[in-house]
């Protein structure tokens, strides 16, 4: 059984996306989080994370920036973007939502969960995608159809 963090204080949903939105602008680097020189999606998270706590609660194994992993198969083995989110956060339950909230993505639906941002509005969230950068993008019926979870950071409010 994972354990959740627990902070001395809360956080604002406000102070979260505030420091997500610091990060639009940024350009995409795979597996970088380096505001303003470069950040994959992960790494949007793992900078906020840093920004509102101070440290990052784990170090990211190397990943591939392979939305859909044809090796990969449902059920069949641990997806480590969900694994690392349940082991630092609480998960919402059936998938809803408040600004502030991480949410993650199967981009391909018969794939691992591979994506993530955070949500800003219950129609934005900001995001970083291969070839462009960080943005405050629509959260349409498209995205919504492939969310895999959603998740709290630890004492927000």
């Amino acid at each position: 059984m994972s354990k959740i963090p627990s902070f001395s204080s809360t956080i604002s949903r406000i102070q979260i996306i505030d420091a997500a939105r610091s990060w639009v602008g940024t350009p995409y680097v795979h597996q970088a989080s380096a505001k303003g020189a470069g950040s994959d999606c992960l790494g949007l998270i793992r900078g906020v994370w840093r920004e509102v706590y101070g440290h990052e609660p784990e170090a990211p194994p190397a990943y591939t920036p392979d939305w859909n992993e044809r090796h990969w198969k449902q059920g069949a083995g641990e997806e480590a973007l969900l694994s690392a989110a349940q082991r630092h956060m609480a998960a919402r339950p059936d998938d809803k939502f408040e600004p502030g909230d991480v949410l993650i993505f199967r981009v391909a639906a018969d794939g691992p969960a591979k994506h993530c941002g955070i949500a800003t509005a219950p129609d934005r969230f900001i995001h970083a995608y291969a070839g462009r950068l960080v943005a405050e993008s629509w959260l349409n019926r498209w995205w919504r159809a492939r969310l895999a979870g959603v998740f709290i950071f630890p004492g927000a409010e």
